[in-house]
């Protein structure tokens, strides 16, 4: 990506395409929803998509939130055939097939980030609060995210309903934990301390979901995705115990609510903006789970 590189969006929705300059032969593409009266310095929230690669159901999910407390909705998509696989979302492409580490420049952890560059360089946004929410798989990379490059431009952090967790720690190698990347002590400790949220239905306790991870770091986690919140937290408070170190990490369950991206994402936006979590029929529940 140049420095030349912009984004406007429009009043409303709209999708605009992105050519991260990492990966300028995989296009990506970003959808946006953008309130009548947003200001540069009002509110941005950054939401990445699950495993369907949906973000303009996500984008969608997040407008009742963005009319009532005037947010910019930015959530890059990721299309399976440029990103395939969990290797190429929820895992960032660190790992190439060889099972050696791409460029730290190549991660895709970084792309949102470049997203906001690219919507500063438009006049979009100047210096506001920016929040980012990812559920499923995009919990999974909003997690691994905050791991690898620290919380950025962040304000806050939601992981909402990953499937499984990479551990802080650097005795098991990626995705599992952080060996293997160049990491070090310091950047552990650094992401104990940053603020994330883990936001988890309480009903997401399906053992038997087709995609449910199963290889056997993630079933080492727990039988299912609200048990492996709880086992993240835990580990994640034994390792900063153990180091005498803070951990400013959360787990912030949804009563009622299974793996819905709609109802989650309802869940997150009252979490930031009204600081509460609504009750489960307040989140209007749609039928059918989205990842």
């Amino acid at each position: 990506m140049t420095a030349t590189t912009t984004l406007d969006p429009q009043v409303g929705r709209s999708t605009l395409p992105f050519v991260d300059g990492f990966h300028p032969e995989r296009p990506l593409v970003v959808n946006f929803y953008r309130p009548a009266r947003h200001q540069p310095n009002d509110p941005v929230v950054v939401v990445q998509h699950g495993m369907m690669r949906n973000g303009d159901d996500y984008r969608d999910f997040w407008i009742e939130a963005a009319e009532k407390h005037n947010l910019l909705i930015v959530a890059p998509t990721f299309p399976d055939a440029e990103f395939p696989k969990a290797e190429g979302y929820n895992n960032g492409l660190l790992v190439a097939g060889d099972g050696s580490i791409a460029p730290r420049g190549q991660w895709l952890y970084a792309v949102p980030g470049r997203v906001l560059d690219a919507l500063r360089a438009g006049g979009v946004v100047d210096n506001p609060a920016i929040r980012i929410f990812g559920h499923s798989a995009g919990g999974q990379f909003v997690h691994r995210m905050l791991a690898t490059f620290g919380i950025g431009p962040f304000a806050d952090a939601i992981a909402a309903n990953p499937g499984w967790y990479t551990l802080p720690t650097l005795e098991r190698r990626f995705p599992e934990g952080l060996g293997g990347l160049g990491l070090g002590e310091k950047e552990l400790v650094a992401w104990l301390a940053t603020p994330m949220v883990l936001l988890a239905g309480d009903q997401d306790i399906a053992t038997d979901d087709p995609n449910l991870p199963s290889n056997p770091e993630a079933l080492a986690q727990g039988p299912n995705r609200f048990g492996r919140a709880h086992f993240m937290l835990e580990f994640a408070q034994a390792e900063a115990r153990r180091r005498g170190t803070p951990c400013h990490w959360i787990l912030v369950p949804v009563g009622g609510v299974g793996h819905d991206g709609a109802a989650m994402s309802r869940a997150a936006a009252a979490f930031w903006f009204e600081d509460r979590i609504p009750p489960v029929d307040e989140l209007r529940l749609e039928g059918a789970a989205v990842a």
